[in-house]
């Protein structure tokens, strides 16, 4: 797969993960929202692994910096 989302993106989405992990282990978030939050913080954190979000393919989204 073509890489699409740059370093900011990649570094974003590993904080968000973060944060929504420490909510959960924290007892912040209970229930089905927890179980939702976890979800996409580790659909956030895989696609931040593989450097491909394959939600930006069909609109031709790309965050990485094209060089000159």
């Amino acid at each position: 797969m073509k890489l699409n989302m740059g370093k900011a993106d990649r570094i974003i989405r590993l904080i968000v993960a973060a944060a929504i992990a420490v909510l959960f282990f924290t007892d912040v978030i209970k229930g089905a929202l927890a179980i939702v939050l976890l979800v996409l913080a580790g659909i956030f954190l895989l696609t931040s692994w593989i450097g491909t979000c394959p939600a930006y393919l069909p609109f031709g989204l790309s965050t990485v910096c094209k060089k000159k």
